[in-house]
């Protein structure tokens, strides 16, 4: 099915794991598995969010994969849950919302800092994609991430699914870094590179806070941005310190940056989504002019920084891969002032080395091969956007899946 278009703007849900614990789920619990035993607790939160005005809801399964159901011992009920808690979010929404699977953090860190591969990253999250594709969503969610390797892995598997809608949100401190080092504007970057529908952030705290970034990334988005803060940490009563009001108050400046969905996290119940739907329903997004992208400044990326070449940008001496690979990619990035280097492709060990070290890259990089297999390999494993520098005698027809597939910039 190709991507349904959707109309915009869209209010989303609010928050489902707090006001879950303040409805009363125990603490440390298995989400899933406790909305399932409790389903009209879920309805009637839900159902509260769509009485508010929200268009979209997103479906419990932010922990329905299998690493992290493994942990309550029901690894073998990803297809089932995520069927199970799509269809009383879609009773809930009674058709006057959109459902949405959402797709959440595994806590996996990809080799060499972490102990999976990114090919099993892919694997888990094409188990989910395809379970909640089989349910019926109308679109996903892939939410709160924190690594570009997990936002990869879970955009690549959904595309091997479906073709419907996907949004991309990252977590972030005031300053637009996650927790695990990446700046908001590099994710932006690659994922919309990667050809998802929107970007924004969630889960961070305070209207104030997101639209801060939004701003940052406005002169490079070339898709909607989604706002979606938490009402930040709640007091000893259990009271969050952003109201209803601060969420409104900030929707304008909001709007302006770019966000064309408004939703809340952590701690925004159903009077936030509320205030949400009525400032929306107050702005005049025709009154806002689309930012101008200058041609000559091309974004890339690495894993965690945001990167940007010319047409003529300068790429080097080529860097083989080596044992010594590492090294020369801190000698080259050190020594060499053109801010982008080039890294060759010419067997397949070299994919080995070259996903080993690819962290190491903070500068643009130039991916060469000759051999279309060790390109796309490369490709794959790199938890950046990369460019081509035109070199070589590769396909049109292949540089340009490989472009839809991956972001690759072709200069």
């Amino acid at each position: 099915m190709d991507e349904i278009p959707l109309r915009l703007p869209l209010v989303l849900d609010g928050a489902t794991g707090s006001a879950l614990l303040r409805r009363g789920m125990p603490a440390g619990v298995c989400t899933e598995q406790w909305v399932l035993q409790h389903p009209q607790t879920l309805l009637e939160l839900q159902r509260s969010y769509v009485d508010a005005g929200a268009n979209v809801l997103l479906a419990p399964t932010f922990g329905a994969n299998a690493v992290r159901l493994k942990a309550h011992g029901r690894a073998d009920a990803v297809a089932d849950d995520n069927r199970r808690l799509v269809d009383l979010t879609r009773q809930a929404a009674g058709g006057k919302a959109l459902v949405a699977g959402d797709l959440a953090p595994t806590g996996k860190r990809i080799l060499p800092f972490g102990s999976i591969s990114f090919e099993r990253l892919v694997e888990i999250y094409t188990q989910q994609a395809a379970a909640l594709e089989e349910a019926g969503v109308d679109l996903y969610v892939i939410e709160t991430m924190t690594t570009m390797a997990e936002a990869r892995a879970a955009v690549l598997a959904v595309r091997s699914v479906s073709r419907k809608p996907v949004w991309v949100t990252f977590t972030c401190d005031d300053e637009g870094r996650t927790p695990h080092g990446t700046d908001v504007l590099a994710a932006l970057i690659v994922m919309q590179g990667m050809g998802v529908s929107a970007f924004g952030i969630n889960c961070s705290e305070g209207p104030a806070v997101v639209a801060r970034q939004l701003e940052r990334l406005t002169p490079y988005a070339a898709v909607p941005l989604i706002a979606k803060p938490s009402a930040g940490l709640p007091d000893a009563q259990g009271v969050y310190p952003y109201t209803a009001a601060d969420f409104a108050a900030a929707v304008p400046a909001m709007a302006k940056a770019g966000a064309r969905l408004f939703g809340g996290c952590c701690g925004a119940g159903a009077e936030v989504i509320a205030a949400l739907r009525r400032a929306v329903d107050g702005v005049d997004f025709s009154a806002f002019t689309p930012p101008e992208h200058d041609p000559d400044v091309i974004p890339c990326a690495s894993e965690t920084e945001a990167r940007f070449i010319t047409p003529d940008v300068d790429v080097g001496e080529t860097i083989e891969c080596t044992p010594d690979l590492l090294e020369d990619i801190l000698e080259a990035e050190e020594d060499c002032p053109q801010g982008a280097l080039k890294i060759a492709i010419l067997e397949e060990d070299d994919l080995a080395l070259f996903a080993e070290n690819q962290y190491a890259v903070k500068d643009a990089l130039c991916l060469w091969s000759d051999v279309p297999e060790l390109l796309e390999g490369a490709l794959r494993v790199y938890q950046g956007r990369a460019f081509w520098d035109g070199t070589g005698e590769l396909e049109p027809d292949f540089l340009d899946a490989m472009r839809k597939k991956y972001g690759l910039v072709l200069l």
